[in-house]
């Protein structure tokens, strides 16, 4: 089977649980997710079969959007609610406090990413070595915050709805918004909203996940590429792109997807006169042709 699930992942699951459950309903190996979820998170978790592993990256490429309880005054030395407390502060500041201190973290900022993350330094994973008492320096990370929204405020916990480019650790976030306010603050909770224009509304239960039903679950390829343009080909232009040749066609608009807002990408969906999906394709300007990126049939 080919083709992409929206998943509702359960809080206490790693995202590779989900995996191994979906290959033993589907009965194949080739599985994958696109984009890890924490074990204490839950919500919309892609996972791709069969060929839809191809177009795993573009999933990850898009822009995340979360739900996430923060508790100011403790920090954890895994900056969320399954570490251990390291230090202990008084929570004294109101609302227009934190509402300020949330403003310094939108648009783009730099972000150290936290110790324990599956982030690889020298060969070793950085969990494995924050396990063994290891720390070691990070390089800040550019990221991009498109919205940062406080929904409650009951002190000392509040909760932030985030919008963020891919690669975003909501858990440093909320670390760093507790060294802002000079009390601390760690992850309590936190629920993956969307990923990209897959929302949890429409997500798939996973215990309501079974072979039979699996076919009626699975979205198409092409939909990991809905931002994309589309392009039409003909019979002649479908061929030379099924034989991994380039073809000429309209030059793309150079202005940011919705989706990917730091970024205008040049890439399209190219679809054969009987509307089959055919393949990726990437435009290059100076010769003013359309390239198989990836191709599927």
């Amino acid at each position: 089977m080919d083709g992409i699930l929206n998943l509702n992942k359960p809080q206490g699951l790693t995202s590779h649980d989900v995996v191994d459950r979906v290959r033993a309903v589907a009965g194949q190996r080739r599985v994958g997710h696109a984009g890890t979820l924490d074990p204490m998170a839950s919500g919309v978790l892609l996972v791709c079969l069969g060929r839809a592993t191809r177009v795993a990256e573009y999933l990850m490429a898009s822009p995340k959007r979360y739900r996430a309880r923060v508790c100011l005054g403790l920090t954890t030395d895994t900056l969320d609610a399954e570490g251990m407390v390291v230090e202990e502060r008084s929570v004294e500041m109101d609302r227009a406090a934190v509402e300020a201190a949330l403003r310094q973290f939108q648009g783009r900022i730099l972000q150290v990413p936290p110790m324990y993350s599956a982030l690889r330094y020298k060969g070793k994973r950085l969990y494995q070595l924050a396990r063994q008492g290891v720390t070691v320096e990070r390089e800040p990370r550019p990221v991009e915050i498109y919205r940062l929204e406080m929904m409650e405020w009951t002190p000392p916990e509040l909760v932030l709805e985030v919008s963020c480019s891919p690669g975003t650790y909501v858990r440093s976030l909320a670390h760093d918004l507790g060294q802002v306010l000079g009390c601390g603050a760690h992850l309590v909770g936190l629920v993956r909203l969307a990923c990209g224009d897959f929302r949890l509304e429409e997500a798939a239960p996973l215990d309501e996940l079974t072979h039979e039903r699996l076919p009626f679950l699975l979205l198409p390829l092409d939909a990991a590429l809905r931002c994309y343009p589309a392009l039409r080909l003909n019979e002649e232009a479908a061929l030379a792109v099924r034989s991994g040749r380039a073809v000429a066609g309209p030059s793309p608009v150079q202005s940011p997807s919705p989706l990917f807002p730091a970024e205008g990408r040049s890439l399209a969906r190219a679809y054969g006169p009987d509307g089959a999906f055919l393949a990726v394709m990437e435009y290059r300007s100076d010769r003013g042709l359309w390239h198989p990126r990836k191709v599927f049939v």
